[in-house]
C-alpha cells in the first residue's frame, strides 16, 4: 500500500533538540519513550541558563531589579499556561511539581473536606497510579466508595458502564483524557456533561493530551485539569493544576508555609488570594520559567499541526507493526487517517518478556519503555504484568519508525531461532 504523507514536521524542528543528535551503543538514537518524558528544545534549555545567569532571585518578596525580573518571568508563565488551555483567569492556574502533586492537592484540599461515608468516586481501570492512590487514601479516611469504569471489547473506556455507575451518590469523577498505556482518547466531554447533571465534580488527568493536541478547559467544562511540564517539552519539577475559580476559592490550603499566607499570628493565620494560597514556600522558579518557554515553543508550532503530524506518524507506525510476527497490540486501532488514538503502541511479543525486548532494542539505539507503566490494575485486567511501549512525539520521523520495526523484527527472529 502506498502512503501519501504530509511533509514531516520533524524536518522543521529536529535541530531544536540537541539530545536527539547522538548515538547509543554505536547506533543513531531513536527516542520512543515520550509518554514517560519528552525531550527539551534549545529554547527551553536556554531559559534555565538565562535565569541563573541574569535573574536569579526569589520571586514576589523583593523589590530589587533581579527579584522583579524573576517574578515577571515566573508569573508570565501563569499567563502563558492559562492562554494555552484557555482558562478564564490566570488565577485558575496553580503551579505544582507535577501532575501527581496536583491530583493530591485536589484530593486533600477538596476531597477530605467534601467527601463523606457513602459518597461515590468514579475512576477507571486504566488510570495511572497517580489518579488511583490519592483517592484510595481519601476513601480510607472519609468512607467514600470507589467505583471503576471497565473497558470495552476494543479496550477503550466503557461509556455505557460509566452511565451505569453514575448516580445521585456520585460526588467526583476522576479520569484520564488519554490512557498512557492503551492510547485511547476518552470521551471526557460526554463524561463531564453527564457527571455535572448529577451534581458531581470532574477532574481530568491531561498528562497525555495537553502535549499532543489542543485542550480547551472552558469547552470541556471540567472542574479541574492536571498536566506535567516534562511531558510537553518542559522540565521535570514543574506541572500545573487548573481549577475553576469558585471551586479553588472554596478549597482550604493544601500546604502551609511562606507565600501562601496573608497574615501570620502565633495562634492562627489568614491566607493569600488565589493562586498563591496553594503555592507554599519558594517555588521551582527556574523550572516554571522553562515551562513558560516550552508553552511558547509549542504555541509557535501550533497544537493543531502537532496533532495532525502525530496522526500521520500513528497511521504509519500501525501499518508497519501489522507486518511484525508474534506481536499483540493493546488499545484501539487508529482510524484510516491515524486519528482516534494517541501515537502510542503498547504491545507484547509471544515468548519474549517486555524487559528483555527493551534491553535488546536499546543495543540498537532504540529507547522504548517496558513494565507496567504505572498502570498495574490495568495490566492485571489485561492479563499481563509487563508490556512494551513505543510512544512518539512531533520530532520523531518515519525513518525512525522504520528503524524501530526493523530492529523489532530482528529481535523477534533472533529469539525465535534460539527457542525453535
Amino acid at each position: 500500500m502506498t502512503l501519501t504523507m504530509a511533509k514531516p514536521l520533524a524536518d522543521e524542528v529536529r535541530s531544536d533538540f540537541p539530545i536527539l543528535d547522538q548515538t547509543v551503543n554505536g547506533k543513531p538514537l531513536v527516542y520512543f519513550d515520550n509518554a514517560a518524558t519528552s525531550q527539551k528544545p534549545k529554547v527551553v534549555l536556554n531559559a534555565l541558563v538565562d535565569y541563573y545567569h541574569q535573574d536569579n532571585a526569589n520571586v514576589h518578596r523583593g523589590v530589587h531589579t533581579l527579584s522583579a525580573r524573576a517574578t515577571a518571568a515566573y508569573e508570565g508563565t501563569r499567563d502563558k499556561v492559562a492562554a494555552f488551555i484557555n482558562a478564564s483567569s490566570r488565577n485558575e492556574i496553580v503551579f505544582t511539581r507535577n501532575a501527581s502533586e496536583a491530583i493530591n492537592l485536589v484530593a486533600y484540599a477538596w476531597g477530605l473536606s467534601n467527601l463523606k461515608a457513602g459518597d461515590e468516586v468514579i475512576l477507571s481501570v486504566m488510570e495511572h497510579h497517580s489518579n488511583l492512590v490519592p483517592w484510595q487514601l481519601v476513601a480510607e479516611r472519609t468512607g467514600a466508595v470507589l467505583k471503576h469504569v471497565q473497558l470495552t471489547d476494543t479496550q477503550e473506556f466503557d461509556f455505557e458502564h460509566f452511565k451505569e455507575l453514575l448516580c445521585d451518590r456520585t460526588r467526583l469523577v476522576a479520569i484520564n483524557h488519554i490512557s498512557n498505556t492503551l492510547g485511547c482518547i476518552n470521551p471526557v466531554e460526554d463524561v463531564i456533561k453527564l457527571a455535572h447533571g448529577q451534581g458531581a465534580k470532574v477532574l481530568i488527568d491531561a498528562c497525555q493530551s495537553v502535549p499532543h493536541m489542543p485542550v480547551d478547559v472552558q469547552s470541556l467544562d471540567c472542574d479541574w485539569l492536571v498536566a506535567s511540564g516534562h511531558k510537553m517539552c518542559g522540565p521535570t519539577g514543574a506541572g500545573f493544576l487548573y481549577g475553576k475559580l469558585d471551586i479553588l476559592k472554596a478549597m482550604p490550603p493544601f500546604l502551609g508555609g511562606g507565600e501562601m499566607i496573608q497574615d501570620v499570628y502565633l495562634d492562627h493565620s489568614t491566607y493569600a488570594e488565589l493562586p498563591h494560597k496553594f503555592e507554599a514556600g519558594t517555588p521551582a522558579i527556574a523550572e516554571v520559567i522553562m515551562l513558560g518557554a516550552a508553552v511558547d515553543y509549542l504555541t509557535g508550532i501550533g497544537m493543531d499541526r502537532i496533532a495532525q503530524y502525530e496522526h500521520e506518524l500513528t497511521r504509519y507506525l500501525y501499518e508497519r507493526l501489522a507486518d511484525v510476527p508474534k506481536i499483540k497490540l493493546y488499545g484501539p486501532k487508529p482510524k484510516a487517517d491515524g486519528s482516534g488514538r494517541a501515537a502510542i503502541a503498547t504491545f507484547t511479543v509471544e515468548n519474549l518478556h517486555a524487559q528483555d525486548l527493551s534491553t535488546f532494542l536499546d543495543q540498537t539505539g532504540i529507547a522504548i519503555r517496558s513494565g507496567h507503566h504505572c498502570t498495574q490494575p490495568l495490566h492485571r485486567f489485561l492479563g499481563n504484568d509487563s508490556t512494551a511501549r513505543a510512544s512518539l512525539y512531533f520530532y520523531n520521523t518515519y525513518d525512525e519508525i522504520d528503524s524501530f520495526v526493523t530492529a523489532l523484527k530482528d529481535t523477534i527472529e533472533f529469539f525465535g531461532n534460539i527457542f525453535d
